[in-house]
């Protein structure tokens, strides 16, 4: 089996793959005051409960965007499962054009992006991941990195709202009733959701504009299926999207 380690800025998703799907899934709170040790009793923890045989697993890799936790949790898999896990770098094999992938790309967007090509090398494609920020990386059919455009997540800015206002209160993203709301919860829910759906359509116009050729567009991130019916454009939702691709360069590097 395989184990993938998605380290984000809100959260650290782990999985477990057995060939076919993803068969168990985790998700901690990314916190780098926690010890290595205190990682280690609750991802300990938590494949005990699930029932995951520590041999079982022969194969990992790790995919980080926080560098202080990437240490501690490549240490933590090995000792969990004796196998060192690969680390995701631009210098890894990914199956796209190494020399577009811009220096500064998150390896979360890179695993993305991957994928993305991977599923679909007829035509370009853009991934929508909508976690504690909303990422656009969009990659050419030849399999260049061609960027990507990044906001603040849905929560990120809903937050922000709370936190700063006396009045409004925090409340659940889902989609409003109206666009007009009549309340502070229908009006900051039609706001946000409203307003970050005409975002990302005109970010997928806009792009199909530069590039000249029209994208295939595909949603991922914890809020991916709450807002995708309120944006025509996009053709597919992958709640897995990220951990596909981290397997998938992990198969490409064996």
């Amino acid at each position: 089996m395989f184990c993938g380690v998605d380290i984000g800025n809100t959260n650290i998703v782990l999985a477990v793959h057995d060939g076919k799907d993803w068969v168990q899934t985790f998700r901690v709170y990314s916190d780098q005051k926690k010890t290595g040790d205190e990682y280690f009793v609750i991802l300990d923890s938590l494949f005990d409960h699930a029932g995951v045989r520590r041999d079982d697993v022969d194969r990992a890799a790790l995919s980080s965007v926080v560098p202080n936790l990437t240490r501690s949790l490549e240490k933590n898999v090995n000792r969990l499962f004796d196998v060192q896990p690969l680390i995701v770098t631009h210098d890894v094999k990914t199956g796209l054009k190494n020399e577009t992938i811009p220096h500064e790309l998150g390896n979360d967007l890179l695993c993305n992006a991957a994928q993305a090509h991977h599923i679909r090398k007829d035509m370009p494609v853009m991934v929508c991941d909508f976690g504690t920020a909303l990422t656009m990386t969009t990659v050419g059919k030849d399999g260049s990195v061609l960027g990507a455009a990044i906001a603040p997540g849905l929560l990120t800015a809903t937050n922000a709202l709370f936190s700063n206002t006396a009045q409004l209160p925090q409340v659940e993203l889902k989609l409003p009733v109206s666009v007009i709301g009549r309340d502070s919860t229908e009006s900051i829910r039609a706001g946000i959701m409203c307003g970050y759906a005409g975002l990302v359509s005109s970010i997928i116009h806009r792009t199909e504009q530069e590039i000249g050729e029209k994208l295939y567009v595909i949603a991922t991130g914890g809020l991916s299926r709450t807002i995708s019916p309120s944006i025509p454009e996009i053709d597919e939702v992958c709640p897995y999207q990220t951990l596909n691709g981290l397997k998938l360069i992990s198969d490409l590097n064996a």
